[in-house]
């Protein structure tokens, strides 16, 4: 099983310049919930980090471009981001959907939800 997170934002070096430029002079209309949760302005939240070095399971982190250009997941064309994505078996699950990000105000918040997901599975 792998946890898939997909921020939403585009990959590359001068995309992640805008959007760390973004988070400074605009942070409260920051599209990427996922993002602002897990890294500061420059780097990893030391708690969100230490999680993920942690974690048992096998995570994947990929921006919106990166996840449509390879997984053929059928309803990607749908999904609004960020989303955190459980793959099993070739087999697709929403875990925690944008609505879901939208309601986190930290990482702790998001880490208890992503245990609790994960402790049902």
């Amino acid at each position: 099983m792998k946890l898939i997170f997909v921020y939403n934002a585009h990959s590359g070096r001068f995309n992640a310049y805008l959007d760390s430029l973004h988070k400074i002079l605009s942070p409260t209309t920051y599209s990427c919930k996922l993002c602002k949760l897990t890294h500061g302005t420059l780097r990893e939240r030391t708690l969100w980090k230490d999680f993920r070095e942690k974690s048992k399971f096998q995570m994947e982190f990929l921006h919106k471009d990166e996840f449509l250009e390879i997984y053929s997941y059928s309803e990607s064309k749908d999904l609004d981001f960020p989303v955190l994505i459980k793959e099993e078996n070739s087999q697709f699950e929403v875990l925690i959907a944008k609505e879901d990000f939208d309601q986190f105000k930290t990482e702790k918040e998001l880490i208890a939800a992503i245990n609790l997901k994960t402790k049902l599975l």
